[in-house]
């Protein structure tokens, strides 16, 4: 393989190097999902609880789209 087409191939995949290199540094890919614990109120858990049932979603995934 000549530098050319490693340049290429880095040039044509930088975002996922770059992915690779961030999971090097925090032992984190961005698109694990962890775990953590907060508090909402009552309200709040209601209209999550019906945004979920309306649409068939994790509560979970309902947050992330809307902060998205």
């Amino acid at each position: 393989m000549n530098q050319k087409q490693i340049n290429k191939i880095l040039k044509e995949n930088k975002k996922v190097f770059e992915m690779l290199e961030n999971y090097d540094k925090t032992r984190e890919l961005p698109f694990q999902r962890k775990k953590i614990y907060l508090t909402l109120s009552v309200a709040t858990l209601h209209r999550l609880k019906a945004l979920k049932a309306k649409t068939g979603k994790s509560i979970s995934r309902i947050i992330e789209e809307r902060i998205n």
